[in-house]
Formats: C-alpha cells, structure tokens, sequence
C-alpha cells in the first residue's frame, strides 16, 4: 500500500514542495530507504522514526519500506522530514486511516520517545502551503506562532506523533494557532538603548542621523573608548520601523537558517549583526557546499557593524563589495546558483593606527608613519569608494563625560529620519524600497541638479582630493539626504560641502 503526504526543502530562503511516497511492501526482506537525494540527517531519519513509532504504541512494518522523496532530482536536507515519513509509514501499513493528509503541509523532527521538535523554515513551509492552496500546515507546537503570522492557511500545533495521527485520523480535533500582528509589533518592536545615552558626539550624531535618512554605509574612525560601538548599536532606534513586508522577508532568511528564536513569531525590530573579525568569507557573505545565508543576510534590512574594519582578512572585506552595490548575495556552486537577500547598512569601526591613538590628544601615538599607512591599507580604495560617510569620533571630554544634561535622543533624530523617508517615498513613487543610498544612475541625474555655486565646490573637491567616480555618485546621494532633512527639493552647495566633508578621509586612507 502506498501513502502520500506533502512536505517542503529549502533553496536559499524559499520553500519547494516535496511529495512524501511511503510503500509498505507485504513480500521481500525487511528493511526501510530512503530514496530521492536525500542528505545524511534524511537517511537517519528511519531509525528516530523506529524509536518515535515504538515508543508512541506503533509497530514499525516488519515488512520492506520504501520512502521516496519527490522530486527525485532536488536534494533534501535536515530532519525535518521525520514527521511526514512517520505519518506515511503508519498510512502506508494500515495501521492508521489518513482522512485530512492531502488538506496540509507537514514538517517537524522527531525526538526518540515521540516528541515533535523544532524544525528551521517554517515561515517559509507556511507560505508555500498558502501559494500552493492548501487548508494548512502541521508543525511542531514551538513553531507554531511563526507560521501562525500567514494569514488564510490553518497552523495546526503538534507536540507529539500521536498528536499528529490524530488529528490527521479526524480523532482529535487541534485548534490552529492565532497571532495578532499588531499586538506582535507593539510588543516587540521596541529597543531597550537610546541615543541619549551617549554623552557628546553631537556631529556623529548628525552624521548618522544623516546616514540612516539615505541608508548610507558608514565609516567610524576613533580611538579606544570614544564611543564607536556605543553609537552604532543604537542606530536601528533611529531607522523606520519595519513593514509588514520587510519583517516578513526578515524573519524568513533567519529562520532557514536557524537564527530564529523558539516561540518568536516575527522579528520586529532591525536586526544588528556584529561578526568577529576572524570571520570566514562564507560566514560573512554565505556559502558552503550547500549554500547558507551569511551575516550579510542575516543583517537584511539592519545594521552590519563590523567593529576592528582592518582586522577582517582582505579576502573577507572585498567579497562584501557585490552585497554593497547589488543587495544582493549570488552564491555559484557546480549543481546550483542561490542568491539572499542583502540590503543591509554597514557601519564600520576602526582606530586611526594599529596602537589607537594616533588622534587622540589625551595620549601619545607609538606608532611611525609607515606602521600607520599599512595599517590603513589593509582596507582597499574600492571598498572605501563604497562607503558613504567617513567620520571621525574623537575622545569624549570629561566635562561632557560627567554631564548630567542627556545627548540628542533616539526620537528626535528619529522624527527628522521618517520625514526625511517620506520625502523619498514620494519622490520614487513607482518603487517604494527606494532611498537615496540606492539610487540609480538615472535616477542620480534627475534628482540631485546643482547650481552654478553647487557644480563648482563638486569640482574643486574632485580635482583636489582625486576622488573616483563612484566617490562623485555618493557626494550626490549624501547631498540629496542632507537637503530632504532640511526639507529642500533642491541641493544647495552647503549640502555639497557637507556630503564632501564626510569624504575627507578617502585621500589618506
């Protein structure tokens, strides 16, 4: 007898279905396979589904068993095909009648006494069940509020295998699993750090409200202790919040890759990622011979702090150009090409030499000329070039240090941010994701005209610091922010003169 139920794997961050087909032979010798491609933690499935089935009641066949895993041609990862090959097995022998299984999509890891673990993915299972047309999807209990964020699909809790055959016998009724969005985001779309916290640092401040109003890259320079950590933790408590659709997204690239939390239904808040400078290429940006999402992706649409910038190996800092320029990762392997979504905002951190303080008047710098100039090096002109806003965060005085009077706070700047964005929104109205940062070529021509006063500061800064061409585009773009939070339609020259402040350092770095 042969029993079909529906699963999903996993292509990059997108679910594809997969046929579950068990055959319960009643001649031949006994013994269970798995067929269709499936990797080592498939294969093992067979003997946590014997322990699962014996110690929920169930006689595991005595008979030849085969799964088949379709499609045939597409590999298949991970233990989330326990369940469903359980489910199948019991189907196929006749021990149990299958009433609702052609309804769902089922997914979940089996424990060895019959509970149902967690799985990665199940955001992602959930919207294939919907686009596919199922009723719903049977997961595991602790998964349940992330898929339960669909709407138009049932989440059916399991927390068990007997949970799961009976329901799918018609024995057991479940209730599926309800998550008001709403009260998700209110909960947890909020951040326990603030700007005023950081006592000084006022033109960083500027410089960031800046960078988060045009999500440009950004560039810290300072000695030890000045504050550079400090004030890029709180840079998401100045970003808009996220959509529905930017959480969504969000919160499916740290699901497949089991980033995700237990029982944490959406992330509500901008992801920050902080990666080690002995960070791997493929932990950077993704890969492996089965390709995973990187911290490039992990930080999509956040915050990609990378503290100690010329720490990181070259090899790991140039792979970060492409994800810069195209938001975009394209992992290319022999079978297959996966791409992740990457639209993130770095900020970086670094000293101004390999003892630190080399700017700092508080104490002296060690370090000779030609120590500083290679330690500069290790960060290319490319990569630079790429980098928006380069600012120097110097040492914070004691008087401001010991002040009682708060900084600027995360909502002022914050206010000036969202009504910065709104002036963007309505400028690329054809494409809502668009901000200065992003900006195309033709879009750089129509939208940031100079003056006569403008076009001649733009110039005397080309010839004289020898910037790049790219280096121009991102004086534009900075330019065009600079003026939205003044709330100008036109770039003035002292919105040039500042984007150009923020690129004084390309000349000696």
């Amino acid at each position: 007898m042969v029993s079909r139920l529906h699963s999903a794997t996993f292509f990059g961050i997108e679910a594809l279905g997969v046929e579950v087909e068990v055959d319960v032979a009643r001649r031949g010798f006994a013994g269970a396979t798995v067929v269709g491609l499936p990797d080592a933690a498939v294969k093992e499935s067979i003997e946590r589904v014997r322990s699962a089935m014996q110690n929920s009641g169930y006689q595991f066949p005595r008979h030849k068993t085969v799964v088949n895993l379709a499609p045939a041609d597409l590999r298949k990862e991970g233990p989330a095909f326990d369940l469903p090959i359980a489910l199948g097995i019991l189907f196929a022998n006749g021990d149990v009648v299958d009433e609702n299984s052609k309804h769902y999509l089922v997914t979940g890891e089996l424990a060895l006494d019959g509970r149902v673990r967690p799985v990665k993915g199940v955001l992602s299972a959930a919207l294939l069940a919907k686009q596919r047309g199922f009723s719903g999807i049977i997961v595991p209990a602790d998964n349940s509020p992330e898929a339960a964020v669909v709407d138009d699909i049932d989440v059916i809790p399991v927390s068990c295998l007997t949970e799961a055959v009976g329901f799918l016998a018609g024995q057991l009724p479940l209730e599926p699993t309800v998550i008001k969005l709403d009260s998700v985001f209110q909960q947890a779309g909020n951040y326990d750090c603030d700007f005023a916290d950081v006592r000084g640092q006022e033109h960083v401040k500027r410089a960031l409200t800046i960078a988060a109003a045009g999500m440009h890259n950004v560039l810290l320079i300072g000695p030890p202790g000045s504050g550079k950590t400090m004030l890029a933790k709180r840079i998401p408590t100045v970003l808009p919040p996220l959509s529905l659709e930017e959480s969504l997204e969000t919160t499916r690239i740290h699901s497949v890759s089991g980033a995700l939390s237990t029982g944490v239904s959406l992330l509500a808040t901008r992801p920050v990622r902080m990666p080690h400078h002995s960070a791997s290429i493929p932990a950077l940006v993704g890969g492996g011979s089965v390709p995973q999402a990187g911290e490039v992706s992990l930080a999509h649409y956040g915050i990609l702090f990378l503290d100690e910038f010329p720490e990181f190996t070259r090899s790991a800092l140039e792979a970060l150009r492409q994800p810069l320029e195209d938001g975009l990762v394209t992992i290319a392997r022999a079978h297959s090409t996966v791409a992740f979504p990457a639209s993130f905002m770095l900020i970086a951190a670094m000293n101004p030499c390999p003892c630190g303080y080399y700017t700092d008047s508080r104490k002296p710098c060690k370090c000779t000329s030609v120590q500083i100039d290679r330690y500069l090096a290790r960060i290319s002109g490319p990569l630079i070039d790429r980098i928006d806003i380069h600012v120097e965060v110097p040492a914070v005085p004691f008087n401001e240090l010991r002040s009682e009077r708060d900084g600027t706070p995360s909502s002022g700047m914050r206010d000036q941010v969202i009504a910065a964005r709104r002036r963007q929104l309505s400028r690329f109205s054809d494409d809502s994701r668009m901000v200065n940062g992003r900006m195309t070529g033709k879009a750089l021509r129509r939208h940031c005209r100079l003056d006569n006063a403008g076009e001649s500061v733009l110039r005397q800064a080309m010839t004289e610091l020898g910037l790049s061409a790219r280096a121009h585009d991102k004086i534009l773009r900075v330019s065009r922010t600079i003026a939205d939070l003044a709330d100008r339609d036109d770039v003035t020259s002292e919105d040039v003169l500042e984007a150009i402040h923020y690129r004084r350092l390309d000349r000696q770095l």
